[in-house]
């Protein structure tokens, strides 16, 4: 086994860039970018600290992430689980990358920037849902934007349900559970944890 931990190795086996790829990547979001971002219910956050790498699904309505300006993007922080990850990294070092997914689109949109953690009244009632607004808001300046082609949609066939893997044998959130916690009843658990997402959604 060979491993490539020279950057000239490893272009001598790929070859250069196309003129498109490169063009693509952008400083600023314009039109069309903006109506990726807007049309996309779900992204995925990565993130870096001092305990290394870190990446968690972000989702709601369509236009969740907020397009403020060309170089601005504000995401709410919803309720969770309170480990903070994401939000202990951006403290720790600003710099993020996101993923936009769109539901039937095979291609995908990728933001590259650096993230502050804000908490403005204005901002948080922007993002407001029934009423209730997100404890933070993540706002992320641009560095670069551009769109990813959609062979990795086509060879994963995301979209297509026909093609999908069979979940009905893999473990459920109360067994996974109860693997790791003791008194955890993973039957009960499961019997509760669509109902207690639901009801502490936002």
């Amino acid at each position: 086994m060979a491993e490539i931990r020279d950057l000239d190795d490893l272009l001598a086996r790929y070859g250069r860039s196309s003129e498109g790829a490169i063009a693509k990547e952008q400083s600023l979001i314009g039109e069309h970018y903006r109506s990726l971002i807007e049309a996309s219910p779900f992204c995925a956050l990565a993130t870096i600290g001092p305990e290394g790498l870190d990446c968690t699904p972000r989702g709601d309505a369509p236009g969740f992430v907020r397009v403020i300006d060309e170089t601005t993007l504000e995401m709410p922080d919803r309720k969770g689980n309170n480990r903070l990850d994401s939000l202990r990294n951006i403290v720790a070092n600003p710099f993020v990358a996101l993923l936009f997914l769109i539901p039937g689109r095979n291609e995908t949109m990728r933001v590259n920037g650096q993230a502050v953690i804000i908490d403005d009244p204005e901002a948080r009632e922007a993002h407001a849902v029934d009423g209730k607004t997100p404890t933070t808001v993540i706002r992320v300046h641009v560095d670069t934007a551009y769109f990813q082609c959609g062979k990795a949609m086509m060879r994963s066939n995301l979209w297509a349900p026909e093609r999908w893997a069979e979940i009905s044998n893999l473990p459920t959130t109360g067994e996974m559970s109860a693997s790791f916690r003791d008194g955890v009843d993973a039957a009960e658990y499961d019997a509760n944890a669509e109902r207690h997402l639901r009801d502490t959604m936002y």
